[in-house]
């Protein structure tokens, strides 16, 4: 229908008096094939055959190797509603950065809403679950000494006492004093953690400190390697892999082995607090597919109320 709109408008501007019904009149009219142009770039050329009323494009340039871009299935995603973020995956065989790919990112996983009411309440959360009071004062019956009455009942005009331990004396027990060890641990509610995860990987990948990779592969196990590396891509001071398992590969976890500032997690360790921690938060293509799955299952589970009701009882 394109191609008649704009024959006709041809016609009309050149006085033709034919009217066009449909393509083969257009054909009979013409006496040769009508083609649609095919998309090509502005350093090609299209030569039209009439003998055998077909078109043959030259392109007076080879292509470029483009870089690979990545398919991967993101479920519960509705394109209609939401844009899919995208990263580029890099390499770690080489110092130089090189750009291996695009890849999709689910965007209720690296595109949410940055609550940072949330993701300060996982921050104090796991600074607290952890930490106990080991401070422990003695009473009245605990220290040493104040067994006998420090002067009579009656007879002096001082007021009455019965322990020279008493609290009411400067060396005295204490009365109300912490009786230590205790325990300041809690659990933060299930959809809070959830929702912080998601809130700080989005955060991350908005300030370009979330970071791609195909695998934790390096060709050397020597730390000034990964240094270097870390250095020339410029991701900070302090940076994070994590991958989908535990066994890393071994020259990474020996080059590592000997840099308090660059640190080896599993997936299953990921938590706020040491994605804040660190300056730049490096993903393995494993790592990202199963994050997004299991986080994914959890904001969409039809028995969200489960697990939300499993520690309701733990606070303290």
């Amino acid at each position: 229908m394109q191609t008649l709109k704009r024959l006709s408008i041809v016609s009309d501007l050149f006085g033709l008096s034919k009217n066009f019904k449909d393509i083969r009149s257009v054909r009979l009219y013409f006496g040769s094939e009508i083609h649609p142009r095919p998309y090509s770039s502005t350093q090609a050329t299209i030569i039209d055959d009439k003998t055998n009323e077909t078109a043959v494009i030259q392109d007076d340039e080879p292509p470029k190797e483009a870089a690979l871009i990545i398919g991967r299935q993101l479920d519960f995603f509705n394109p209609d509603l939401r844009l899919a973020r995208q990263a580029w995956v890099e390499n770690l065989d080489t110092v130089e950065e090189r750009k291996l790919g695009l890849v999709d990112l689910h965007p209720s996983i690296f595109g949410a809403f940055p609550r940072t009411e949330i993701i300060s309440d996982n921050v104090v959360w796991q600074n607290l679950y952890k930490h106990v009071n080991w401070n422990k004062m003695e009473t009245r019956g605990e220290r040493r000494g104040g067994g006998r009455k420090p002067w009579p009942q009656k007879g002096l005009g001082k007021a009455r006492h019965g322990s020279i331990r008493s609290p009411l004396w400067i060396e005295g027990g204490k009365a109300h004093g912490p009786r230590g060890p205790k325990t300041h641990f809690y659990m933060l509610p299930f959809y809070k953690r959830v929702h912080g995860l998601c809130a700080t990987l989005s955060v991350k990948l908005a300030q370009d400190d979330l970071k791609i990779v195909d695998t934790l592969d390096i060709p050397s196990e020597d730390p000034k390697f990964l240094e270097q590396l870390v250095e020339a891509r410029k991701w900070g001071i302090s940076v994070l892999f994590v991958d989908d398992s535990d066994i890393m590969p071994r020259n990474i976890a020996l080059a590592t082995d000997s840099i308090h500032h660059i640190n080896l997690m599993p997936l299953y360790g990921l938590n706020v607090y040491s994605m804040l921690k660190h300056e730049t938060l490096v993903l393995t293509l494993a790592a990202v597919n199963k994050l997004e799955e299991k986080l994914l299952f959890h904001l969409n589970r039809n028995d969200s109320m489960t697990p939300a009701r499993r520690y309701q009882n733990a606070h303290v």
